[in-house]
């Protein structure tokens, strides 16, 4: 079962996952749903089963700014369990998703009073800590080619898997989804990333996957 392979419950015996199976919650989402709300957060946790989400700022004038992308496997909304306050943001669907999800007490029931789950819980933190560096990184970017790059090379490192080309993106972006991560236009997206392609650093593969050339840097 895909709980399993979830850093919060890896640590977890059989028995213990046999357990969590009947507090866990399946919902579906189709693709554009929002899954929850900024004042949702510190409610429950969630899990992806199936499927791809994205954290997002909403500014004032509706747009989308991209925090982080989630894929099968992944968990979200853990921290605001664990201190009570929200995160401004909101989560949507990229594709239709299945997702689990628990509610805070059983999470504090279930798994803070393992000492296995508080140690995953302590290198989660700082995994996220780090994504954020980077988010802060790709903002700080005054030029939207650097913004781009910095961008790609952080889903290669999240979700790349390499092989004798290069590191290929398991998950499918498109041109908006690289612009909302970036802060820049979609045309300009397009236009850099056909760039990338002509000078041989990247290459878009027939299932729309992008592959990080040896020569991308």
């Amino acid at each position: 079962m895909v709980i399993k392979g979830i850093p919060f419950f890896a640590c977890l015996s059989e028995e213990e996952i046999a357990e969590l199976k009947h507090i866990l919650v399946e919902k579906h989402f189709s693709r554009n749903k929002i899954i929850f709300l900024e004042e949702d957060t510190q409610n429950y946790m969630y899990i992806i089963l199936s499927g791809k989400v994205k954290v997002v700022h909403l500014s004032p004038d509706g747009k989308e700014h991209i925090l982080a992308v989630h894929k099968t496997g992944d968990f979200f909304g853990e921290m605001a369990l664990l201190d009570g306050k929200t995160s401004p943001a909101t989560v949507i669907a990229m594709e239709d998703t299945h997702i689990m999800i628990m509610s805070k007490k059983d999470f504090e029931e279930y798994l803070l009073k393992s000492n296995k789950v508080l140690r995953q819980i302590i290198s989660i933190l700082c995994s996220r800590l780090r994504e954020s560096w980077m988010v802060l990184k790709v903002l700080s970017m005054p030029r939207a080619e650097d913004r781009i790059k910095t961008v790609l090379k952080l889903m290669g490192m999240q979700y790349g898997v390499k092989d004798k080309r290069g590191t290929v993106i398991t998950i499918k972006l498109t041109h908006q989804d690289i612009a909302d991560y970036s802060s820049v236009s979609r045309e300009t997206v397009t236009r850099f990333l056909n760039k990338l392609v002509r000078d041989g650093e990247i290459e878009v593969l027939d299932d729309r996957n992008l592959l990080l050339k040896s020569s991308f840097s």
